[in-house]
C-alpha cells in the first residue's frame, strides 16, 4: 500500500509524489548528452582501451582544434567516476580460520591466512532496483493469481504459492499489515570463470529483487547485479581433504554470504520506507528467496552429502521412491538427536555447518533451492547422461567397426542439418572436447532427428520424453494443462529411460535427474522456471566477470574488475535516469527531413547478415512479416527474364494467378486451376529480395520487455558468397486447428515486390509440404513433411503458388527423415546446403526454439 515519506497511508487514488529531479539539461558530471553518449559507447559498447581512448583523443584533436571535452582516457574515467546515480562502493570484509592449530607438526598456511570477501551493499543495490523508473511498468506490488479459460497461469515470481504463503506469514503481524513484501533471487556459480590473487580464487555472488518480471531479470539490465566475489581458500593436496579445511571451506562460504546480507536484516522485520519505480513510497518488508545454483552448490547451500537430494529425504541409492521432504525443522532437530556420522551415513547431513539461513527469518533453505534446467537438465541429464549413454549403447551392441560407422552417421546427419536463425552449425557433429551450456543447448535442438533410426524405437522415445519435459517447464507462462503436460513427460522418460539400463545396470538414482520430480511443485512455488535459472547467472557472468577479466591487465585483476563493474553500473543507472526523465528522447541533433523516398529503393551490394534473430524492444505487438529494406541489384526486373535468372519458368503465370485471387478474394480457392485467361495480364518491374523479417510474440525466446522477437527468412542465391539458401515457413490456413494441424509448411524460393494497378504487392513464391500422415511421429514426436509435386510430374515439377508476404507466420526449421540409411560420408557428397533438396521426407523440428514448440504440437 502506498504511503507518504513518514510512512502514513496515502488516501485512495492520490498521485505519488514528484521526483526531485535535476534541471532537464543537467547530465551530472557531463556538460551534455553528447559528452555522456560518448563515454558511454568509448568504455561500455566498444570497451575501449585507455590507450585506444588516448589515440582517439589524439585525433580527434587534431581533426577538431577547439578544445574538446577530455584529453585522455583519465578524462573519462574521472567523469564516469564521478556519476552520482548507482554509486555502491565496493567494501570488504577479511575472515580467518579460529579453530584449534596442530599442536605438533606443521601448520597448514591456509589455517593462518587472511581471506578478503568483496562485496556491496544489498540494501543499496535493491533499493536502487526498487526505484528503476526503467522497471515501472514490470513489477509486481502484491502477489497474484492469474487465470485464463479457468485455469490458473504462472509466469513471473509473484504469481507464485510461494510469495502468498510469505504474505499470509506477513500478515499476522499488524504492523506489517499494508507493507510490500520484496523477496530478493540469490545465485552463485562456482563453475563460472573465476579470477584469483595469491592462493585465494573468488566466484561471483548475484541477487535481485523477486518483484520484477521473469522477462525483466531475463533481459540482461539491471535485474540480477552482481553483489560480491566470494572467496574460497585453497590448500596444498596433502590438506585438500582434511575434514578441518573442508570444515573451515563450508563455512566460510555460508558465513560469508551473512555477512553479506546482514544490511537487510533490520528490514526484514520492521518495514522500511522506501521510493519505487512508479513513485510512490512504500514500506518495505526484505525476504530471502529463491536460491539459483547447480546442483553442487544446492548441496553446499543445504548442508547435505554430495549424492543426496537437497529437497528430500531419500538415501543417495534410492532417490526415486518417495520420501519426507528436508526441512531446517527436522534438520534442527536431527542435529539435536543424532552425532555427526549418524547425521552424514544415516541423513545426508553434514551437521557441523551452519547455514546462512539460520540467521534470517522466514528462510529455509530447502525450500529456497529453485529448479536449475541448465546445469541439472540440459548439461547433466541430456548431454552428460542421456548422449554418453547412446554412444555407449551403440559401442556395447556393435562391433568396434561398425559403432564407429554409426556414430559417424549421427555426427553426419547433425552436420547437414539445415540452417536457421540461432540454430549452431555442429560441421563435424558432436567431435569437440570441451562442452558449454549453449552447445548443450544448440545439440538438444537437432539430436533427435539424428539418432532417429539408429538406436531402438524406446531410447528415442525415452530422449523425446526429456526434450518435452524441457521445453515445457522453459515456458515464460506455465498453466495447469503444463503441469500435467510436464508430469506425463516425466512419467513417460522414467518408464522409457530404462532401456539404457543395460549400459547403466546400478540404476538411475543420479541427482540432477531426480531433480525433474520437483519441478512441477517448483513452477507453482515460484513461477516459470526460466526467471530463476542458472543460464541468468551465466549470461550475467559474461559482462560482470569475462569481460572485465580481459579488460584488466591480468596482475591482480580483481581490483581492476571491481572498478569496471562500479563504472558499467554507473553508466547503466545514469542511462536509466536520464532515459526517464526525456533526455535522451530523439536524436542527437536536429536534422532536416529526408528527401521524399525515390519510387525505387536504393540497391545495395549484398544482404545485411549481421541479425539472424534476436529480441525487438518495446511493448506487445501484433507480428508481421516484411521484406528487407533493400532489392538485389544487377537482376532483371523483367518478368520472363527474371524467370529465367531464377530458373523458376512459371514465374509469370504464378504472377498472374496471385494477382487474380487478390482481385477476386470471392474466388480466391479457384486461383490454381482458373482459365489462365481469366488472370489479369502482367508486365511490371519485379524486385527481388534476399530475405524478410518476422516479428511475432515469443515470450519464451530470446525477447524483449514486451516479448517480441525476430528472425530472417532468406531466399537466396548465394549464401555468404557460397551455396544458396532457401529457409522454410509456415502458412496459416485454419485458425480453428490445433498446433501444426492449422499449418501449411512451405519453402520460400523467391521474396519479391511489384506494384500492379497503383497497390505494392510484396510476395513470395513457395514450395508446398504436405504431412505425411494425421499425427506427429510416434517416436520422436514431431510431424513429418513431405515436398508437393506437381501430379504427373515423377517428382521433377515442384507445386508452387505465390502467396502474399502477410501469409507467412515465421521461419520453420526442416530436418531430413534418414530412417536407417547411411548418409554419404564425405562432405563433398552431401552439404548442408543440400539437405533440403536430399531427403524425401522431412521432420518439422518443433524444438528449434520454444516458439516453435508452443505452435508446432
Amino acid at each position: 500500500m502506498p504511503c507518504d515519506v513518514d510512512g502514513f497511508d496515502l488516501p485512495p487514488g492520490a498521485p505519488p509524489p514528484p521526483w526531485e529531479d535535476p534541471d532537464p539539461d543537467d547530465f551530472g558530471s557531463f556538460d551534455t548528452r553528447t559528452q555522456f553518449e560518448f563515454a558511454e559507447f568509448l568504455y561500455k559498447r566498444v570497451e575501449m582501451s585507455g590507450d585506444s581512448i588516448d589515440s582517439l583523443a589524439q585525433l580527434l584533436a587534431a581533426l577538431y582544434p577547439e578544445d574538446p571535452f577530455f584529453r585522455n582516457h583519465r578524462d573519462i574515467y574521472a567523469a564516469i567516476d564521478a556519476i552520482q546515480q548507482g554509486d555502491a562502493p565496493w567494501i570488504a570484509f577479511s575472515v580467518k580460520y579460529t579453530g584449534p592449530l596442530p599442536t605438533s607438526g606443521e601448520v597448514p598456511s591456509w589455517m593462518t591466512e587472511t581471506f578478503e570477501v568483496w562485496y556491496r551493499c544489498p540494501l543499496a543495490i535493491f533499493e536502487r532496483q526498487l526505484a528503476n523508473r526503467d522497471f515501472k511498468e514490470e513489477m509486481d506490488w502484491a502477489p497474484k493469481r492469474v487465470f485464463k479459460d479457468g485455469k490458473r497461469q504462472f509466469f513471473d515470481l509473484f504469481s507464485g504459492n510461494w510469495v502468498w504463503r510469505q504474505a499470509d506469514i506477513l500478515s499476522e503481524d499488524d504492523e506489517m499489515h499494508g507493507a510490500l513484501l520484496v523477496p530478493f533471487v540469490l545465485g552463485s556459480d562456482k563453475t563460472m570463470m573465476s579470477v584469483g590473487t595469491g592462493n585465494t580464487e573468488f566466484w561471483p555472488f548475484y541477487g535481485g529483487i523477486g518483484n520484477t518480471f521473469n522477462s525483466t531479470r531475463r533481459s540482461h539490465r539491471d535485474g540480477i547485479a552482481l553483489l560480491a566475489f566470494l572467496s574460497i581458500p585453497k590448500t596444498t593436496q596433502q590438506y585438500a581433504k582434511s575434514s578441518a579445511f573442508r570444515q573451515f571451506r563450508r563455512q566460510l562460504f555460508h558465513s560469508s554470504i551473512r555477512q553479506i546480507l546482514l544490511p537487510l536484516k533490520p528490514h526484514m522485520s520492521k518495514p522500511r520506507i522506501t521510493r519505487c519505480a512508479d513513485g510512490y513510497f512504500r514500506r518495505v518488508i526484505y525476504s530471502i528467496g529463491p536460491y539459483i545454483a547447480d546442483y553442487p552448490e544446492q548441496a553446499l547451500l543445504t548442508c547435505i552429502v554430495q549424492g543426496h537430494c537437497p529437497k528430500c529425504l531419500a538415501p543417495a541409492d534410492n532417490l526415486d521412491e518417495p520420501h519426507p521432504p528436508r526441512s531446517a525443522k527436522h534438520t534442527e532437530t536431527a542435529l539435536a538427536s543424532f552425532g555427526l556420522k549418524e547425521l552424514w551415513d544415516d541423513y545426508g547431513i553434514v551437521g557441523d555447518i551452519v547455514p546462512f539461513t539460520a540467521d534470517f527469518p522466514r528462510a529455509d533453505i530447502h525450500e529456497l533451492i529453485s529448479p536449475d534446467l541448465l546445469h541439472q537438465i540440459i548439461k547433466g541429464t541430456f548431454k552428460d547422461h542421456i548422449v554418453d549413454w547412446v554412444e555407449a549403447y551403440i559401442r556395447d551392441t556393435h562391433e568396434a567397426r561398425e559403432a564407429d560407422k554409426v556414430l559417424a552417421d549421427i555426427d553426419r546427419r547433425i552436420a547437414v542439418t539445415p540452417p536457421f536463425p540461432g540454430l549452431r552449425r555442429f560441421k563435424t557433429g558432436r567431435g569437440f572436447k570441451q562442452w558449454t551450456g549453449d552447445d548443450s543447448k544448440a545439440l538438444m535442438k537437432v539430436y533427435l532427428p539424428a539418432i532417429a533410426g539408429r538406436v531402438p524405437s524406446e531410447m528415442v522415445q525415452a530422449v523425446s520424453a526429456l526434450m518435452e519435459f524441457c521445453y515445457l517447464v522453459r515456458r515464460s507462462v506455465i498453466d495447469e494443462d503444463g503441469l500435467r503436460a510436464i508430469r506425463e513427460a516425466i512419467e513417460r522418460f522414467h518408464r522409457y529411460r530404462e532401456v539404457f539400463r543395460r549400459v547403466r545396470p546400478e540404476g538411475f538414482s543420479l541427482p540432477r535427474q531426480h531433480s525433474m520430480k520437483y519441478y512441477p511443485g517448483g513452477v507453482e512455488d515460484f513461477g516459470a522456471p526460466n526467471g530463476l535459472c542458472s543460464s541468468l547467472t551465466e549470461s550475467k557472468h559474461i559482462k560482470a566477470v569475462k569481460r572485465p577479466w580481459r579488460r584488466s591487465n591480468r596482475n591482480e585483476p580483481l581490483g581492476q574488475m571491481l572498478l569496471t563493474n562500479q563504472r558499467l553500473d554507473k553508466i547503466a543507472a545514469a542511462r536509466a535516469d536520464f532515459t526517464a526523465r526525456g533526455m535522451l528522447a530523439g536524436g542527437l541533433q536536429s536534422v532536416p527531413l529526408p528527401p521524399p523516398a525515390p519510387e525505387e529503393p536504393t540497391p545495395v551490394d549484398e544482404d545485411n547478415f549481421r541479425e539472424e534473430q534476436g529480441d525487438v524492444e518495446g511493448p506487445t505487438c501484433l507480428g508481421e512479416v516484411t521484406l528487407a529494406k533493400t532489392y538485389v541489384r544487377k537482376v532483371p526486373r523483367d518478368v520472363h527474364q527474371l524467370a529465367k535468372y531464377v530458373h523458376q519458368p512459371r514465374l509469370y503465370e504464378l504472377i498472374r494467378r496471385f494477382l487474380f485471387a487478390q482481385l477476386n478474394p470471392d474466388r480466391a480457392d479457384e486461383y490454381g486451376y482458373v482459365p489462365i485467361a481469366e488472370c489479369p495480364d502482367f508486365s511490371e518491374r519485379v524486385y527481388i529480395f534476399n530475405s524478410a523479417r518476422a516479428v511475432y510474440y515469443a515470450l519464451s525466446d530470446v525477447c524483449g520487455v514486451g516479448g517480441m522477437h525476430h528472425e530472417r527468412i532468406r531466399a537466396m542465391k548465394s549464401w555468404y558468397r557460397g551455396p544458396p539458401r532457401y529457409d522454410c515457413a509456415l502458412i496459416e490456413h485454419n485458425a480453428d486447428e490445433p498446433g501444426f494441424r492449422g499449418l501449411h509448411a512451405v519453402r520460400v524460393r523467391l521474396l519479391m515486390r511489384f506494384t500492379y494497378r497503383g497497390t505494392q504487392y510484396p510476395c513470395a513464391l513457395v514450395h508446398w509440404f504436405s504431412a505425411h500422415g494425421d499425427q506427429p511421429c510416434s517416436d520422436t514426436g514431431m510431424w513429418i513433411v513431405k515436398p508437393d509435386w506437381v501430379p504427373g510430374s515423377s517428382q521433377t515439377k515442384p507445386s508452387l503458388a505465390i502467396v502474399h508476404i502477410d501469409a507467412l507466420l515465421r521461419g520453420l526449421h526442416l530436418i531430413g527423415v534418414a530412417g536407417r540409411e547411411f548418409l554419404p560420408p564425405d562432405m563433398k557428397d552431401l552439404h548442408f546446403s543440400d539437405s533440403l533438396d536430399a531427403f524425401e521426407a522431412f521432420y518439422v523440428n518443433k524444438y528449434a526454439d520454444h516458439h516453435s514448440h508452443e505452435i508446432l504440437f
